[in-house]
């Protein structure tokens, strides 16, 4: 919720139902003790009866519960969480990643640079609930979505939520949503059964949303083993904390996707949907975008043709980086086919896959890929170098890299790193942290598409002309790539010139 969003607009948004406010604040209706997303059906309260909340948690902290009727749990997260580069965005994302269940507050604190004490005071300032208070109801959403979309029993339900015991899971659910977990799971509407042994998951985001660009850039990059893309899907394995896990990303109906997942651990769930909202750019607000870039003549037929484009997001942010290395000066068909050979040789084999065609290797560790990367990759020795030492100081946590790293401070980290220039540092930050406004210049593709829709194609003069889109060059890129993906020749070629 900005700060320069004004209550009289808050209201008017609530006084229409606007949906694309959901997930963007809560109203707390003091009358009656409870609180809504922007949409909820029910009579709109009194202006001197409501307060506007940025969180959930901030509600939940002030004395209210969430509405049985409009659920606003259910909503898609806040799109300010991925704007945001300061430390309540960048605590937004960690937590949303787990990082509490796994590392508590310290670990939390520590990642961001602060003490535990100093960072609860500024959530509290900033968001009205501190750090504990925002991981306990992320747990309560993840609990939610567990008892309508799943026939998993109560117990699995709050483990996997990141509860530490069923009662304090029971117990929230009653405070936060008013209804016992029994209670919660027979609202839901319908239910279809999942494959046996897997977990389906209901993904909402806001529209409009352009699935099948995206999952035709899922697909073109998907590597054999470890991926596997189609026009409406999109699956991949993944190493996690508890082990290695198996997800499916698909197309469904209404303003949602569907999320699938086996998992050696079912604590892993809530950092799984993390990573697929994040990777599939679903907390975007594409009424905003659209509507800035629609400003720019020159992009505006664009907007028009393809609107709610996002800007694919990475599951894991060490594997982005050794992707990116590999990916420079060189096409994207090229890339995919260094990274295939490092997974078929370095690649750990699991039995996770979701069925019997799907992958089963995870893309090799950093360990794996420092001392075994010179034999297999293949391209210029300094490269190749380059690539083996940053590995190295992946596993050995000399570098770091996560969706709560700051923009600028990550940029500075990569560039140190010996062959990272900025298209490398730019594109990683573009999909690691989700930084809205990152563009390329030095990518071949980009010039190449702003040519087609006659921009200038010089790096300096485009640079100077992107300024106008600002702060959302990063998805003015992704227009710009996905003009060249549209063209007969097909091919999009990546890298600085």
């Amino acid at each position: 919720m900005s700060p320069n969003v004004t209550f009289d607009e808050r209201y008017r948004a609530i006084s229409a139902r606007d949906v694309r406010f959901d997930g963007q604040f809560v109203t707390a209706v003091h009358t009656t003790g409870i609180y809504c997303r922007p949409s909820c059906p029910a009579r709109t309260p009194k202006p001197q009866n409501v307060s506007f909340y940025p969180t959930s948690a901030a509600a939940h902290e002030a004395g209210f519960r969430a509405c049985k009727r409009c659920l606003p749990e259910a909503a898609p997260g806040s799109p300010e969480w991925d704007l945001r580069g300061d430390v309540a965005g960048r605590a937004m994302r960690l937590i949303a990643d787990g990082v509490i269940e796994r590392e508590g507050v310290p670990g939390l604190a520590a990642r961001l640079g602060y003490s535990a004490r100093h960072l609860t005071r500024v959530l509290a300032e900033q968001l009205g609930a501190g750090p504990l208070a925002l991981a306990r109801a992320h747990r309560a959403h993840t609990a939610r979505m567990l008892l309508v979309g799943t026939d998993l029993p109560s117990a699995d339900v709050a483990f996997s939520a990141g509860f530490a015991s069923v009662r304090q899971f029971n117990d929230t659910v009653r405070e936060v949503f008013g209804m016992t977990p029994t209670e919660l799971r027979a609202r839901r509407r319908t239910h279809e059964l999942a494959e046996p042994g897997a977990i389906e998951l209901l993904l909402p985001y806001r529209e409009p949303y352009d699935p099948a660009g995206t999952f035709v850039w899922m697909r073109e990059r998907a590597l054999p083993g470890s991926e596997f893309g189609t026009d409406t899907s999109f699956e991949r394995t993944l190493l996690l904390p508890g082990g290695p896990v198996w997800f499916r990303v698909a197309i469904a109906d209404g303003a949602r996707l569907r999320l699938s997942a086996r998992l050696t651990s079912l604590g892993d769930l809530p950092t799984v949907v993390a990573r697929a909202r994040r990777m599939f750019d679903l907390d975007a607000d594409p009424a905003a975008v659209d509507e800035a870039l629609r400003a720019a003549p020159e992009l505006a037929s664009r907007v028009h043709a393809v609107p709610g484009i996002r800007v694919p997001g990475t599951a894991d942010p060490a594997e982005m980086l050794i992707r990116a290395m590999v990916g420079q000066q060189i096409s994207v068909a090229a890339a995919r086919t260094h990274l295939t050979r490092l997974v078929a040789e370095l690649g750990e084999r699991t039995d996770v896959s979701g069925h019997a065609d799907g992958p089963t290797l995870l893309f090799p560790t950093p360990a794996a890929i420092a001392e075994h990367g010179a034999e297999i990759l293949r391209g210029p020795q300094a490269r190749i170098r380059a690539i083996v030492q940053a590995a190295a100081a992946l596993a050995s946590g000399e570098l770091s890299l996560s969706s709560g790293d700051d923009s600028a401070d990550l940029r500075e980290r990569l560039l140190a790193l010996r062959g990272v220039g900025p298209w490398t540092a730019g594109y990683v930050r573009m999909r690691v942290v989700g930084d809205p406004d990152v563009f390329l210049p030095g990518d071949v593709a980009v010039r190449q598409g702003a040519a087609r829709i006659g921009l200038p194609a010089e790096p300096a003069e485009l640079t100077a002309w992107m300024r106008r889109v600002a702060p959302w060059r990063s998805y003015a890129t992704a227009h710009l790539w996905r003009v060249l993906s549209e063209t007969p020749e097909g091919v999009v070629s990546k890298g600085e010139s």
